[in-house]
Formats: C-alpha cells, sequence, structure tokens
C-alpha cells in the first residue's frame, strides 16, 4: 500500500465521520438546554419607584440636572417659570442621554440634534415620541421624583 492510498478516505470512515458529527451535535442540543434549566437565574435589581434627585438649594430657575432613576438618567429641570419637571434622561430616538439647554429653555439630545420642550414633547429631530415624564413633590429641601401612576 503506498502513501497515496493511506491518506484517501474511504466511504466507510466518511460515513463514520459524519454519524459522529450528528451524534455529537445531537447530544449537544439535549444538554444544553439541560444546562441551562439547571442554572440559577440572576437576580434582577428591584425596580425603583422614587427617588430623591436634587436639593432645591442646589437648584438655579432656568437650570437642569441629570440624577441617577434606577438604571437610566433622569432629568429634573427648574424651568424658567420656577415650576420643577422630571422625565426620563433617556432620548426616544437612540437612547442617548438628553440635557437642558438654557439658552434655548428645551431639552436637548446631542447625539441627532432632538428637541424637546419643557412638557417633554418632541418638537424637532429624529426622536419619535416624547420623553417619559415623572411626578415631582418637594419634601423639605429634597426634590423627589417618582413614575407616575397610570
Amino acid at each position: 500500500m503506498d502513501s497515496e492510498s493511506k491518506n484517501r478516505m474511504t466511504r466507510r470512515t466518511f460515513l463514520d465521520t459524519l454519524l459522529g458529527i450528528g451524534a455529537v451535535g445531537w447530544l449537544g442540543s439535549v444538554l444544553y438546554p439541560v444546562y441551562e434549566y439547571l442554572q440559577t437565574p440572576p437576580l434582577g435589581e428591584a425596580e425603583v419607584t422614587s427617588v430623591v434627585a436634587a436639593n432645591i438649594k442646589n437648584l438655579k430657575p432656568n437650570s437642569g440636572v441629570v440624577f441617577k432613576f434606577g438604571r437610566e438618567p433622569g432629568l429634573l429641570v427648574l424651568a424658567p417659570d420656577g415650576k420643577l419637571r422630571a422625565f426620563s434622561g433617556v432620548c426616544t430616538h437612540l437612547d442617548c442621554t438628553v440635557q437642558y439647554r438654557p439658552d434655548l429653555e428645551r431639552i436637548w439630545c446631542a447625539c441627532h440634534n432632538g428637541m424637546y420642550d419643557l412638557t417633554g414633547r418632541n418638537i424637532s429631530g429624529p426622536p419619535p415620541r416624547p420623553l417619559t415624564e415623572f411626578r415631582v413633590t418637594q419634601k423639605g429641601d429634597d426634590v423627589i421624583v417618582s413614575k407616575a401612576s397610570a
């Protein structure tokens, strides 16, 4: 037998290899779901319903502050008329963080120049929806922001 005929694959070797690959694939497709089922699920973060967003003494009229609301940012605005308003700090276009522009008296997304008015309504740029508005209450000097009840 020469070396060329030794390296040549026979039909039987090919079918054995194909059958082995199929058996390993089947075994993996059976064992993987069992493995995933037996894993302990990760604990989720407790849902935040209200936070202290700022101290009223630190806010100036016609200014805004970004604060942490659970996992996402929030935006607290002290409007020129003295009203406190709070919104989700996540742009409805591509999830960028929005900020308050006192020179324009608008909420602005720097990613694609999206604009919202002080009620959270989208007024220009690509954002397709208004910002989610939060309820604002004041307890002493603390400004408390909470999710609005549906």
